[in-house]
């Protein structure tokens, strides 16, 4: 691996012909940091970039642990092929034709258009309350349909989420497919969590605080292998960013991984090349350079 002199690293097994879709995470990768959540933004750099890029044939993709409410925009501003939402709990094959109703179930979606891998929410409120058992002051909630039913007050993290107060009793939550259970657990409850955590649920951290309980399928792994399937392509025909832990499956398996240089160590450590840090632009600097 080499530097340029832009301070991109790059890699010369790279065949750029064999590349055929681009897939990136959202926040601290193609997303610009800010002081709140709601702040992040993608660059004019980045939009025009990955417009070239696609005009020039490139599939491209978004995969991100957000959910519809905070990552439609995103996607409805980009040239996006499909996107996974909620860390691989939404896939949706159709953006163009796709809508806020559409995508938290208002209305129904044609077959083929959206890929949903949850778990009922009676099974949902039955892990959170067996949690609470054991850890009763831990935040936690279940979110499905783009709202969340927790026991916390979420705008002391997100402050446009929809959301409301619940203790999980039966009939608290309304039945149908919950996408994820989110817990936000301090130094001493961290511990005691995972000892109770069940085994049909797979965890997943997202920087660093925010803890997920997900069906176990859905995961930006088993997102990109959908994705490839969908496609008619190979793993190998694609070129993944990511910066968190839970980026490292969907990297592990693609083509070429590559890391924003602002990304957890652990990422770093697996990745194929490490580009500039999301607030370089280290996405479209690496496309620019690679790809165009």
């Amino acid at each position: 691996m080499t530097t340029n002199t832009d301070g991109l690293n790059t890699h010369h097994g790279v065949n750029n012909h064999d590349i055929r879709l681009v897939v990136a995470d959202l926040d601290g990768t193609l997303l610009h940091g800010a002081q709140t959540f709601e702040e992040r933004f993608v660059s004019e750099r980045s939009v025009a970039t990955i417009n070239r890029m696609h005009e020039a044939g490139y599939l491209f993709a978004i995969a991100t642990a957000r959910p519809v409410s905070t990552g439609f925009v995103f996607a409805d501003r980009l040239p996006v092929d499909a996107v996974v939402y909620l860390n691989g709990a939404l896939l949706d094959f159709d953006p163009v034709h796709s809508d806020m109703k559409l995508l938290t179930g208002a209305r129904p979606a044609a077959e083929g258009h959206l890929t949903k891998i949850g778990f009922s929410s009676l099974r949902a409120c039955e892990v959170c309350r067996d949690v609470l058992k054991a850890v009763p002051s831990v935040k936690i909630g279940i979110v499905m349909d783009d709202v969340r039913y927790t026991n916390f007050d979420v705008t002391e993290y997100w402050k446009t989420q929809t959301w409301q107060y619940t203790d999980f009793s039966d009939g608290d939550v309304p039945d149908g497919v919950a996408d994820k259970i989110i817990l936000f657990p301090n130094d001493d409850e961290s511990e005691r969590l995972r000892a109770v955590l069940p085994n049909d649920f797979e965890l997943s951290i997202s920087e660093g605080t925010l803890w997920m309980l997900m069906n176990p399928k859905a995961n930006k792994r088993d997102a990109l292998n959908t994705l490839c399937q969908h496609f008619a392509i190979t793993t190998e025909q694609t070129v993944t960013f990511g910066d968190d832990l839970v980026d490292i499956g969907m990297m592990q398996v693609s083509g070429h991984a590559i890391a924003v240089a602002n990304a957890n160590p652990q990422v770093l450590a697996i990745a194929d090349e490490i580009c500039p840090s999301n607030d370089d632009d280290g996405v479209a600097q690496w496309i620019e350079e690679r790809l165009l």
